[in-house]
């Protein structure tokens, strides 16, 4: 391998330009000005712009995004969930019962989530790091990032074949990482069968700003509210019924959407693309290494059965970038071991937590077993007549984290 040219040393370099990535830097970047960040995404220029998905941001994390200053870049295109509904059924039956409701508000005024597209979210991160004099370098690949302790960096090299030089490298280049197997790093992963599918329709009546999650015996099928008379969903299936609808003409595929959806809003249409992603659990077993920090889904991969995936990354963002920032008030190595042990001791309990949890719920969920429906059934309906017990899921949901939770998750800053 060629050397290649060296540029500049940086203090950090951030693998991967998505969410959870920029948001990184722009967290870092607000608080510790004086510090220099790349980020280096492999995807194309402006990829971002055609991802069609839209995410749920909990209340905590739009605290986050309000005080990093990009909030207001978004919040025009933010749907606020009011209320939620979740019921469990058959996909033929012609009643769903619903056994648990959710008031969308942790305060007034204050809904416990916002629907956001996706392409708003990553818009408004990148215009507030070009804000911050971020460099952003778009269409390259880290193919490498050893560690060279005699310099107490990382090698970080380049598809091009240009090297930076940096201190700290934050993984956040997805479930995938790259830079997680150079650092060594192994996960525990296992495959669910099911697929997500995730598109976006128009119906004729308003939503009211509504979700609902309907648990069907293949999987959630989740109706999350848009921007006017348009929802995006989340339709999990088994992974070879899922390869079957994408391939399968609108008119089919409308018609099938419509089984599940049904009428309550009125005619349906598609409103957008469809996709589907393989659906599992990916946990890294460690989220640091020797002058790198993984972040997002290159640390956890979960079941989007309760929509935290997203925040869960946001929490990796908040936690690592004070961990860093107050590490170098202090005079530290943002890179070291040391350093970065509080980070990983920050998020790896309640990432495990979530993950076991989802993957409980799906199991549990996920199948049309009489006895299991019955005793699940029974549980939810228990949980509605329990005040106490929504409030405790509600806030969860809205990432009301009991505890040390990182300060711009509680709105203040670093």
């Amino acid at each position: 391998m060629s050397e290649g040219r060296i540029d500049e040393g940086f203090d950090i370099v951030v693998g991967g330009g998505g969410y959870v990535g920029i948001a990184t830097a722009v967290a870092i970047k607000d608080a510790a000005p004086h510090l220099s960040i790349v980020v280096v995404d492999a995807a194309p220029q402006d990829a971002w712009q055609r991802d069609e998905r839209a995410s749920a941001i909990a209340a905590a994390a739009s605290r986050m995004l309000d005080k990093l200053g990009a909030w207001d870049g978004m919040v025009s295109d933010a749907e606020p969930i009011r209320d939620m509904i979740v019921t469990d059924s058959r996909t033929g039956d012609p009643v769903r019962p619903v056994f648990l409701t959710f008031d969308g508000e942790i305060g007034a005024g204050q809904p416990f989530a916002h629907m956001v597209p996706n392409r708003s979210l990553v818009r408004s991160l990148r215009e507030r790091a070009k804000s911050l004099g971020i460099d952003i370098r778009q269409g390259l690949k880290i193919t490498d990032a050893r560690e060279d302790r005699d310099r107490a960096v990382r090698d970080v090299r380049l598809s091009d074949g240009s090297r930076l030089m940096a201190r700290l490298v934050v993984a956040a280049d997805g479930i995938h990482s790259g830079l997680r197997a150079i650092a060594g790093i192994r996960t525990v992963k296992w495959d669910y069968g099911q697929s997500g599918i995730v598109t976006t329709v128009e119906h004729e009546r308003p939503h009211n700003g509504r979700a609902e999650e309907h648990f069907l015996p293949a999987g959630p099928f989740a109706i999350l509210p848009l921007k006017g008379n348009r929802s995006s969903l989340v339709w999990t299936e088994r992974t070879a019924d899922a390869d079957r609808l994408i391939r399968e003409d609108d008119f089919i595929f409308e018609a099938e959407l419509e089984r599940r959806f049904g009428h309550k809003l009125g005619a349906l249409k598609l409103a957008g693309g469809r996709r589907a992603f393989p659906l599992g659990l990916t946990l890294a077993r460690a989220f640091v290494a020797s002058r790198m920090a993984l972040a997002g889904d290159a640390a956890h991969g979960i079941h989007p059965i309760a929509g935290q995936g997203l925040n869960l990354g946001f929490k990796d963002v908040a936690a690592l970038a004070e961990t860093v920032v107050e590490a170098d008030r202090l005079g530290l190595d943002i890179g070291s071991l040391a350093t970065l042990e509080r980070y990983q001791q920050w998020r790896r309990f309640d990432t495990f937590q979530m993950g076991v949890t989802t993957d409980v719920l799906n199991r549990l969920f996920s199948n049309d077993v009489t006895p299991v429906r019955a005793l699940r059934d029974f549980g939810l309906g228990l949980v509605d007549r329990m005040p106490a017990l929504k409030s405790f899921f509600i806030r969860q949901a809205a990432g009301e984290a009991s505890g040390d939770a990182p300060r711009l998750l509680r709105g203040e800053a670093i």
